[in-house]
């Protein structure tokens, strides 16, 4: 357990649909609390899952659990370690637009009819703006992760590039999965509900509602650019470490990713 103060509460624009979780950063350390439910196990699961992946090691930021003390309340979450040097910064994907357009990237989106064409403008705006090359297949690994996982909150306030303060951009490593696997318990997805009914009406945010049409389109468009090589026993044996968790909590991520497994054999491979 770590204690934390007023100066290391963090905030930024990158706020969720269901509001901002409480962020620290200590000595180069970034520390989230649990908000609607349990953010955290799914964001330590999603990233050491990552890890039996193609990704590179790069590409995806790595989490692991930890509990917070803060003024009287002690919080279940995870830290991460700071990715960024000092002369770069994260800007999302709708500050970027907005910036650049006056308007809302997320607006914009919508008013265009097609799902196919929605993606095919998100990406070619991105690369008009920041001159960075294959966006679509950073989508495509996005939209990967959110079908497997059940990642409901991939809006545009939630993909970001890096920006240096000589105006040049990278790609932004992988992060923020804290709303997969059906982690809000305290508002859409009680704890003593139906888990089968519940993965049922999870509903992406991205181009659609719907995370297999948002990944048949980008497949389509950019191709298949993640595999997976995690097993049963993988996930076993990460939800071994996460004492801080209720039983039922791991016991309901257990079952939906075995689900998923199942649902999307085509993209794992043998290790």
């Amino acid at each position: 357990m770590i204690e934390l103060f007023e100066q290391n509460i963090r905030t930024n624009d990158r706020q969720s649909s269901k509001g901002n979780q409480l962020k620290w950063e200590n000595k180069n350390i970034w520390y989230k609390a649990d908000y609607t439910g349990y953010e955290g196990l799914a964001e330590y699961v999603v990233s050491h899952l990552l890890e039996k992946s193609t990704l590179a090691r790069e590409e995806f930021v790595l989490y692991d659990l930890e509990e917070m003390k803060y003024k009287s309340t002690t919080y279940t979450g995870v830290k991460s370690k700071n990715f960024l040097s000092e002369d770069w910064q994260i800007i999302t994907l709708e500050r970027l637009f907005k910036n650049f357009f006056g308007e809302s990237l997320h607006q914009s989106i919508l008013r265009i009819a097609g799902h196919k064409e929605r993606l095919i403008f998100l990406v070619n705006q991105v690369e008009r703006i920041t001159g960075l090359k294959d966006f679509g297949r950073y989508i495509n690994k996005l939209f990967t992760i959110d079908a497997v996982f059940l990642n409901e909150d991939r809006h545009t306030h939630n993909i970001a590039v890096l920006m240096n303060e000589n105006g040049k951009f990278a790609y932004c490593p992988i992060f923020d999965n804290g709303a997969a696997l059906l982690a809000d318990t305290t508002m859409d997805y009680p704890l003593d509900a139906n888990v089968y009914k519940l993965m049922e009406n999870v509903r992406a945010k991205t181009i659609c509602n719907d995370f297999e049409e948002q990944l048949e389109i980008s497949e389509e468009l950019y191709g298949k650019n993640l595999k997976f090589y995690f097993t049963k026993g993988d996930i076993r044996k990460l939800l071994e470490n996460t004492a801080i968790y209720p039983d039922k909590e791991k016991i309901r991520v257990e079952t939906i990713l075995y689900e998923q497994m199942r649902k999307y054999q085509y993209l794992f491979i043998e290790a």
